[in-house]
């Protein structure tokens, strides 16, 4: 062993353990049943059995072992966006698409084209770029996958900044936040602008983070680890404090965290606010002045319409195949089309034959040398590359469907899951649309869907 470090011989590495042992002993706390001398007796950490403690000091250990369950932040509402709260809607597991028979398999595809008829299929193409981002873009040692994701966040940017979305006096929340970077380039944007917090989302923990480049700058950036699932805004103490409105962003928020996040913004933050915003009716007086009387009218309600606790939502569309019809918020337009739980669970798997291509892609990107980015994209894809065959039902569907008509029926799944969010935001009061915010080159995942309350739009200048 190194002088100074442990004597035991880690089997499974092949080395001896480097941690530090107490004075004279010659085995750390770990391994320290292996002193013949020591009468004391360790025992696996009932928490968490990767590691030990001393019998006698179980009691002590398990008040700050790491693996115990800490506290729920204030923020904590269990499954207050989860959605569907009746069991009985939520269908039992599906055979594999692979398992049905052609007669199947053809009366689900002409139900999904009879549900697509007359809905808007064929996307605008909105690839923006924003002035934030061009030394990045411009930058040589970037390479092609860093290009790539900071292609998409330039368009993102750039669709934000065409929705008036990119001011003061604002709370960006990035939900599946990650590292951070989508957030990281708003406060560039933002550089010279006051009174702009950051609400970073992520449920795990992550490694990487470029939050460290912002503290030094006025803006507030705060990280919230929790499930969107369970996420309270109306809780988070500096949106208590504050109470700005609110933007929501997202990159490649995968498949049931997009409804849970829409849901979060729009049911539970948006009802806990206009609760608070109600006040008793002012008694209306009978006056001769009743211009004055219509524009005290007007004023209030543009006071109304500017007080909207979500001024809007961005979020890049990822993974529908793990979407959830528990979680799903457009499941009442199911309903209106004839379809349901059995349907969408089929149509949610089959969407994966959109993005068929990101295998070989993955299976390329594995030869190749890893660099930090392509492994984030590759983690941001994981969900498409571990996706079956036996699901997909791809080898299986050779004889039946082209690759293209999969890729096609594929498409057309994943336009039905959206349109049926769109309808959920349209009614309660959203203008929403979906575009495609980069080339299809750049990543399979293109399509970004945009929300604003519908009052506050601006409209765009005519040339």
């Amino acid at each position: 062993p190194m002088p100074g470090r442990c004597a035991y011989f880690v089997e499974r590495k092949k080395r001896f353990c480097k941690m530090t042992p107490g004075p004279g002993r010659r085995f750390c706390g770990e391994h320290g049943q292996q002193e013949g001398e020591n009468d004391r007796k360790r025992i696996p950490c009932p928490l968490d059995p990767k590691h030990t403690v001393y019998e006698d000091q179980l009691q002590k250990h398990l008040k700050k072992c790491n693996s115990r369950e800490k506290p729920k932040p204030v923020y904590f509402v269990q499954d207050i966006n989860a959605g569907l709260k009746d069991g009985a809607e939520i269908p039992e597991r599906q055979v594999p698409i692979s398992s049905l028979s052609k007669e199947g398999l053809e009366n689900l595809i002409t139900k999904l084209k009879k549900a697509s008829n007359g809905l808007e299929l064929h996307l605008k193409e909105q690839i923006l770029s924003h002035q934030a981002l061009q030394e990045a873009l411009n930058d040589p040692k970037n390479g092609e996958s860093a290009f790539k994701h900071l292609k998409q966040q330039a368009s993102i940017l750039g669709n934000m900044e065409k929705l008036h979305l990119l001011g003061p006096g604002r709370c960006f929340v990035e939900f599946g936040a990650g590292r951070g970077k989508l957030s990281h380039w708003v406060d560039v944007a933002l550089q010279n602008v006051e009174n702009v917090q950051f609400l970073l989302v992520e449920r795990a923990t992550t490694r990487f983070k470029v939050d460290g480049k912002h503290k030094r700058r006025d803006s507030i950036f705060e990280r919230l680890q929790v499930d969107i699932q369970h996420l309270c805004l109306k809780k988070v103490p500096i949106l208590e404090k504050k109470k700005l409105p609110v933007v929501g962003i997202g990159k490649h928020l995968c498949g049931a965290a997009t409804d849970l996040a829409l849901r979060c913004l729009v049911e539970s933050y948006t009802a806990c606010c206009d609760g608070e915003n109600e006040e008793p009716a002012t008694k209306r007086c009978r006056t001769d002045k009743t211009e004055v009387a219509s524009n005290n009218s007007a004023d209030n309600e543009s006071n109304k319409d500017d007080c909207k606790p979500v001024a809007g939502i961005v979020i890049a569309l990822c993974c529908h195949h793990k979407c959830d019809w528990t979680h799903y918020v457009g499941r009442e337009f199911f309903k209106s089309v004839g379809l349901g739980p059995l349907e969408f669970n089929y149509f949610q798997r089959m969407s994966s034959w959109a993005t068929c291509g990101m295998r070989e892609a993955a299976t390329r990107a594995s030869t190749s040398q890893e660099s930090e980015d392509e492994t984030n994209d590759r983690e941001e894809h994981e969900h498409e590359q571990t996706f079956s065959n036996a699901e997909s039902g791809s080898d299986t569907l050779q004889g039946i469907l082209t690759v293209e008509e999969r890729k096609e029926i594929g498409c057309l799944c994943k336009r039905l899951i959206d349109h049926g969010r769109i309808e959920y935001l349209q009614q309660r009061g959203y203008k929403a649309a979906l575009q495609y915010y980069t080339e299809s080159a750049v990543s399979l995942e293109n399509v970004l869907l945009t929300a604003v309350p519908s009052p506050s739009l601006i409209p765009e200048p005519t040339t």
